[in-house]
């Protein structure tokens, strides 16, 4: 896919609107992957609103437990930290959190956060207004070590299963937007508008990147999954678009210039994000002007 306007200056600069679609080098109008991504969210999430409020017993519940048409699932954090709080394994339990699983591992571990979680979409609001904030210098960037978010999960867990509560669901931004929708107001959404303050005027997806215990978990499945981000050494000209484009961007680290030499005496062209931590939210995809991306499933050569 053709793009105009590459460049990370102007991709920072572009109207946040402007983002959900592109136009070709013939003048036609695309979705981005961008668009898609967060019609996924909607879509989901929609859904949990209408199977309450219908009453059409689609997909009941919420992001924490819910049934598809009956069927039970439930995210992977919220069944380890009920098993420790409860130290008890439910058949239901097992049930939603193994076919959640499957699911994760064949369509990528992390995908979760970039296509389904609706604290997501406030995120990248956010962290558009922190980008504009960072480059008008009126806020300073601040990064840490993405690998405290296993220290994260561990207090967690640790302190769910001293305790019998489950303690991070008072906090999680996740469950409560996802109560929001389903069930209506709650005091509780002032603290997910903190979050987003926090992310807006502090640190750069903050909560995605060093503390969510959910992405975390999902984390652990991504270096496994099926599903993965491929690039194509050929056809970068390394403008480093991709590199601005992506909260996580040590996953894509691999892409610099100075790895060019070593590559080329293996004979190496392509090159797949096995981190854990890529969300396979394709904004790579969506800048690189050269086509440089795109999907891979490691499986299909056993097909």
């Amino acid at each position: 896919m053709d793009r105009y306007n590459s460049s990370i200056r102007d991709i920072i600069r572009a109207p946040f609107l402007s983002t959900f679609y592109y136009r070709t080098k013939t003048g036609s109008v695309r979705p981005t992957w961008r668009f898609w991504r967060w019609m996924s969210v909607i879509v989901i999430n929609i859904a949990f609103f209408i199977s309450y409020h219908v009453d059409v017993q689609l997909l009941e519940g919420t992001m924490n437990g819910s049934r598809l048409l009956g069927f039970h699932l439930i995210d992977l954090f919220t069944a380890i930290e009920t098993w420790a709080a409860t130290h008890v394994i439910h058949t239901n339990m097992i049930i939603g959190s193994v076919t959640i699983a499957v699911f994760y591992l064949l369509v990528g571990g992390k995908s979760f956060c970039a296509w389904a979680c609706p604290y997501g979409i406030l995120s990248e609001i956010g962290e558009h207004i922190h980008q504009k904030l960072v480059t008008k210098k009126m806020i300073k960037e601040r990064n840490w070590d993405p690998r405290i978010r296993f220290a994260f999960w561990a207090v967690i867990i640790v302190v769910t299963f001293i305790d019998g509560f489950l303690i991070f669901e008072v906090v999680n931004p996740i469950g409560i937007l996802s109560r929001f929708i389903v069930y209506g107001w709650s005091l509780a959404i002032v603290w997910v508008l903190v979050i987003l303050l926090f992310e807006i005027f502090y640190s750069r997806r903050m909560w995605c990147r060093y503390i969510c215990p959910v992405g975390t978990t999902y984390n652990l499945l991504g270096w496994i999954s099926a599903t993965k981000v491929q690039w194509d050494m050929d056809k970068c000209d390394h403008c480093g678009a991709c590199l601005n484009a992506c909260f996580e961007n040590h996953v894509i680290e691999f892409i610099k210039p100075k790895y060019d030499k070593e590559r080329k005496e293996k004979g190496v062209t392509k090159q797949i994000v096995v981190n854990g931590d890529c969300t396979l939210c394709a904004r790579c995809f969506d800048v690189c002007h050269t086509d440089a991306y795109n999907f891979t499933f490691r499986l299909k050569d056993l097909v």
